[in-house]
């Protein structure tokens, strides 16, 4: 499971994001985290896929910020002025997501920063694996931290989650890098598929959802238990890891 800390206090909403996340404070210290919460409109499933693609990534090798369930008083913004962010948090108490804030970092920006072909073709990859809809060059959902590439906010991947009745379909479905940030870079598809694809096994698969709090899989419609949620993620990616990836690698589909 992931490690478990304690939201000490409210410091500020980030306005950036859709689903109103904060930044939190960590009781007895004076660590951040970026607090994406349950009850925002997005609910339990972002957190989920936040969760299953952030860390299939940083075992990927991909730079990504740590992840924590962190857990919520609804108290903590009792003292902040905006009635929304109130309601949020209130609505949020127990696990919530935590990831580390990277201080000082810039949002990246495809006219000011470079990408080498391998890594934009390794990120391009992860992305069509994970059906990422949300890294456009209007939301690229990356970050330059000391001179790095770091992935964040994958919230909006795993689409399939959001009914299970039909998931088998997106398995081999292409997916639609058009909009891609990275594409301007070249992106070495073919080295990256030589790279990841055999890396994306059902054992890390497993390991990977193992972290995901029960809490946040309980009561799914149509399956008997939090384990039987893990299992049903880790057969869908291996299933797409697995599937001849040109059909859904873009620019390679037959």
């Amino acid at each position: 499971m992931l490690q478990e800390v304690w939201a000490g206090r409210y410091v500020t909403p980030l306005r950036e994001g859709g689903s109103l996340p904060g930044l939190v404070e960590e009781a007895g210290s004076d660590r951040l985290w970026v607090a994406k919460f349950t009850g925002a409109a997005q609910g339990r499933k972002a957190l989920v896929a936040e969760v299953v693609a952030g860390e299939l990534a940083r075992r990927l090798g991909f730079r990504v910020p740590g992840l924590v369930r962190l857990e919520v008083d609804p108290m903590i913004a009792v003292g902040e002025p905006d009635q929304q962010v109130q309601d949020l948090v209130k609505a949020s108490g127990g696990a919530n997501l935590g990831m580390a804030f990277l201080s000082g970092a810039l949002g990246f920006d495809p006219g000011a920063f470079a990408v080498d072909p391998e890594l934009a073709g390794r990120v391009l990859w992860f992305d069509a694996l994970i059906g990422n809809v949300d890294r456009s060059w209007r939301n690229p959902n990356l970050l330059m931290h000391h001179g790095e590439l770091w992935l964040i906010d994958h919230g909006a991947s795993l689409i399939f989650h959001h009914m299970w009745s039909r998931a088998g379909e997106s398995v081999r479905r292409p997916y639609d890098g058009s909009d891609h940030v990275l594409l301007p870079f070249r992106p070495d598809l073919d080295a990256a598929d030589a790279e990841l694809g055999p890396q994306v096994t059902p054992e890390l698969l497993t390991e990977v959802v193992a972290l995901v709090p029960d809490v946040w899989l309980a009561d799914e419609p149509g399956f008997d238990g939090p384990d039987a949620v893990r299992a049903a993620y880790v057969a869908q990616l291996a299933a797409r890891a697995a599937a001849p990836r040109a059909d859904w690698l873009p620019g390679k589909e037959n």
